[in-house]
């Protein structure tokens, strides 16, 4: 149809990249960054503070996971608000959290402080799971989508990678230990108010803003001037959604196809977060564990040698091909090549005190967890639930996803333990395993297609197999 006739939706479905795209990526992505950064910089911190504090075992444990339990309050309940009152509202308003938790745990007196200053952070950290995915998803177009979004979540890869170089920077200075890991806190908070300006000043999302709260007119006008013209707003309007979009918690969790997504959306996402956050934050111990005789400064270059090489190239590989290879069938894959490679590291022998064949080993199973479930836990949630309920499901299953990093950040010093670095590996490869049945069994394909079509598939009722998504809408 002719271009001034098309419908906002239509405009965004079939826009083609551009600036306004790499804005939107770029703000959002920030937020991400400072999200991985703080959140796996407690492992390299809790190398210094072991012995300053003299933690205990159990300390360790919380202090390592208890900002993602914080998370998955965070991701809950900013989720929901965000459907509630608007995702721009929350937008600044979890990144300012994120800003004043990580600037406090830079003066943490204490365990009980810097536990308190950890557990704002992460709830500002759950909170930007379900606002950086979900509005980049509602800005893009169909076709790059995947690619999009990922591009958000890539910019993990980035907060991965300069946690190590921080530490190293500073351990190579010579700067006392008992700053050192204040430091290496206090600068989570510098993204985050970068990037608060930015967050105030983006437009609310256009798909919310005309299918939830009926401002057709307005999201067009915000989108043409946020767009500099890329979304024309001359006669464009939202269209009549194909059925109302749920809004209240009530009759989104009363409908089957949503309960299903949840459960393939969070249950893939906490087994996957079990994995890799369990041996992401305790890589340290990991390395510690293969070479016990390594100095500090040789096991967090070793770090940064296997989040540089193999995490990296992941994310980059992500970003470039979910799309093409479809966001389902790369979960699967990244999935299956978890499961053998941890399991291959617990079942041959000495693989545990061979230190090349080790990080080989683990070094693939990092590239094909971010070209994989890593990514696509995050995407697939903003695409298969309905406009006024996305944030909702994005947030539960964010939040339950934390819960597996916590689940298995706490646990890991336990299980390593008990079964020694063959016993965690085995156990990361049954939980893999697991992600892989559960994707297989639940979750749609969800590439290529309009947010509308597959939100109108969501308010219907569920089909006999939940994988063959029906469109229901052209593009």
């Amino acid at each position: 149809m002719a271009q001034d006739n098309r419908t906002l939706l239509q405009a965004l479905d079939e826009a083609p990249v551009s600036f306004f795209h790499m804005r939107a990526a770029v703000t959002a992505g920030m937020g991400f960054f400072t999200d991985a950064y703080d959140l796996f910089i407690i492992g390299m911190a809790l190398v210094y503070l072991k012995p300053e504090w003299h933690l205990t075992a159990g300390q360790i444990g919380i202090l390592g996971s208890g900002s993602l339990l914080a998370a998955f309050l965070g991701a809950l309940t900013l989720g929901r608000l965000a459907d509630l009152i608007g995702r721009k509202t929350i937008y600044g308003l979890e990144a300012a959290l994120m800003a004043i938790g990580a600037l406090a745990c830079a003066f943490a007196p204490d365990f009980t402080w810097l536990l308190v200053f950890r557990f704002i952070l992460g709830f500002g950290i759950g909170g930007d799971y379900p606002m950086s995915a979900v509005l980049m998803s509602e800005y893009s177009n169909a076709k790059q989508r995947g690619s999009l979004v990922s591009l958000v979540f890539g910019m993990q890869g980035l907060g991965l990678v300069f946690g190590p170089v921080v530490a190293l920077t500073l351990e190579a200075a010579g700067i006392s230990h008992d700053i050192i890991w204040r430091i290496m806190l206090g600068l989570g908070a510098i993204p985050p108010l970068a990037v608060l300006y930015l967050r105030r000043t983006m437009p609310e999302s256009p798909r919310y803003k005309a299918l939830v709260r009926g401002q057709s007119e307005a999201a067009a006008r915000d989108m043409a001037s946020y767009s500099e013209g890329q979304i024309p707003s001359t006669g464009q309007s939202a269209g009549s959604p194909l059925r109302p979009r749920t809004t209240t918690l009530r009759a989104f969790l009363g409908n089957r196809r949503n309960l299903l997504m949840i459960l393939g959306t969070a249950g893939s996402w906490f087994l996957l977060d079990y994995a890799f956050y369990g041996n992401v934050i305790s890589t340290p111990q990991i390395i510690g564990l293969l070479a016990p005789h390594a100095s500090r400064l040789q096991g967090t270059a070793w770090a940064l040698v296997i989040f540089a090489v193999a995490a990296v190239p992941g994310y980059l590989a992500s970003i470039l091909l979910m799309d093409r290879i479809g966001h389902r069938r790369l979960q699967m894959i990244g999935f299956a090549v978890m499961a053998i490679s941890f399991g291959v590291i617990a079942l041959v022998p000495d693989m545990t005190h061979d230190v090349l064949p080790f990080l080989f080993l683990y070094g693939v199973s990092f590239f094909f967890t971010e070209f994989g479930p890593n990514c696509t836990t995050f995407v697939i949630p903003a695409e298969v639930f309905p406009t006024g309920g996305r944030t909702t499901g994005h947030g539960i299953a964010a939040g339950i996803g934390k819960l597996g990093a916590f689940a298995g950040t706490f646990l890991f010093p336990y299980i390593s333990r008990a079964g020694g670095l063959k016993g965690a590996m085995m156990f990361a490869a049954g939980v893999s395993l697991l992600g892989l049945l559960l994707t297989q069994m639940t979750l749609p394909e969800t590439s290529g297609q309009t947010l509308e079509a597959l939100s109108a598939e969501a308010d219907e009722e569920p089909m006999d197999d939940p994988r063959l998504v029906r469109t229901g809408a052209s593009r």
